[in-house]
């Protein structure tokens, strides 16, 4: 199947792919917006079009906010293809993608990635044990189908999502085993150099807050300071051993969600051959941009979690600006009025993010394992075999393909990517900017040769 060119293609349906849709269309733009699911709302507005009214209760008044979000996208005039996996963009605007067992082809005169974000990598030991999820991964269960868990669970990491999803258990019913926090003591300190943007974006400090107080006052056990966490079990898991202020800990579960924040996911906009830069402030890599969003001189956007670590509120109002911006490369005229609005939506909305980076930083020893702990799950490569690889002279994570298959499995590198880049620059003793990711080339994901059979 192949598509006229259109003015904007927007790859992923959650904020700011709906909200740059939504102010395309009203510059008369034609948009076509592509989603590997078959609803719209992306990861954090998962199901929120048809999510019965209980579950709206559960997961509260920021969750329900992405309705008007999604009627707003359903009144733009925008073409949504569900169910559509992409495989292969290109700097002029071509975008490959598979639907319905059938490839497909568009082609926009501009391309706005709006992938969104993805959970940090926990490499621990024990955590590719049955048992063992990613917090985002339970609470995607909760959105998608209403999922709890079954049996007592234990949250563990730092990061907001972990004690969001600890609130919504609660009120879903679901009994937490316990709350093992990561955050040191010396996190706190460094985060008060940052206060004054954390009281310009007093609203959400007072809303986590509020949440963090909730949480403790139902009784459930938070350890706070957590250090050498491990997974206990032989075929699955059975708990969650770590220390405190020196003294060993252990609590019972089979299920276990670890969290340790979330990262841009970079994959689609890696593949593209564009810059990226090592961020140190959120340790991840982002792609280099223009105040709008362009990378380079390409045909190619990038907005909200997959340009840098922002929130849903503030990835809609990207997605706005970057579609202003498109509009005008197009040639239709600027409303100043506007931009200036969304601009200072922007930072009042992004104020509070450089507290937030520092208070949850991820401790290295949750991000660098030990040798014997696995960082590439699908060819089961471990932290010991890379540095081994160090040794024989590998000089980044796409040269570690060749010495063990490391990041050749199906997620493509996106479970270990940033593990193995930490791991090489500390064993190189350089900074991971020196160091690289891999070499991403299409396709994306896996896609079955089938689909071209037309």
């Amino acid at each position: 199947m192949s598509e006229d060119a259109v003015d904007l293609v927007i790859i992923g349906s959650g904020p700011a792919g709906m909200a740059a849709a939504c102010e395309a269309g009203s510059c008369g733009l034609s948009v076509v917006l592509l989603d590997e699911q078959t609803e719209i709302g992306g990861q954090i507005y998962r199901r929120v079009e048809s999510a019965p009214q209980k579950l709206l209760g559960i997961l509260g008044q920021d969750y329900a906010a992405g309705q008007l979000l999604a009627s707003d996208f359903r009144n733009s005039g925008a073409r949504y293809f569900g169910g559509a996996t992409v495989w292969n963009v290109t700097t002029e605007g071509v975008v490959d993608y598979v639907a319905n067992g059938r490839a497909g082809e568009i082609t926009g005169k501009f391309v706005l990635l709006a992938s969104g974000a993805m959970e940090r990598p926990f490499p621990i030991e024990g955590w590719t044990l049955p048992g063992v999820m990613g917090a985002g991964a339970g609470q995607i269960m909760l959105k998608g189908s209403g999922a709890l868990p079954s049996e007592p669970v234990v949250l563990a990491g730092c990061g907001p999502l972990l004690y969001l999803l600890a609130w919504q258990y609660l009120r879903a019913g679901a009994e937490i085993a316990a709350i093992v926090e990561t955050t040191q003591r010396s996190a706190y300190f460094r985060a008060l150099r940052q206060t004054v943007g954390a009281l310009m974006g007093w609203r959400d400090l007072a809303k986590g807050l509020k949440l963090v107080s909730a949480i403790r006052r139902t009784g459930v056990p938070v350890y706070s300071g957590a250090r050498d966490l491990a997974i206990e079990g032989t075929t699955h898991a059975e708990g969650l051993r770590f220390t405190v202020n020196g003294k060993a800990m252990h609590v019972a579960a089979s299920l276990v969600l670890l969290h340790q924040g979330v990262v841009p996911n970079t994959q689609l906009s890696w593949s593209t051959g564009t810059d990226h830069r090592w961020d140190e402030e959120q340790l991840c890599w982002k792609p280099v941009t223009d105040e709008t969003g362009r990378m380079g001189d390409t045909q190619l956007y990038v907005a909200g979690d997959s340009r840098g670590i922002v929130g849903a509120n503030a990835s809609a109002v990207q997605g706005r600006l970057a579609a202003l911006a498109i509009a005008e490369q197009l040639g239709l005229k600027r409303s100043p009025p506007r931009i200036t609005s969304l601009k200072a939506d922007l930072r009042r909305l992004t104020n509070i993010r450089p507290f937030l980076d520092a208070l949850y930083r991820p401790q290295d020893e949750n991000r660098i394992p030990p040798d014997h702990v696995l960082v590439c799950r699908c060819e089961e490569v471990s932290a010991g075999q890379v540095r081994k690889y160090v040794e024989l002279g590998c000089r980044g994570p796409n040269q570690t393909k060749a010495f063990g298959r490391c990041g050749m499995g199906p997620c493509q590198g996106r479970l270990c990517g940033l593990t193995v880049t930490e791991v090489i620059a500390e064993a190189r003793g350089v900074e991971p900017s020196g160091v690289g990711y891999y070499r991403i080339r299409s396709p994306i994901k896996p896609i079955l040769l089938g689909s071209f059979a037309d």
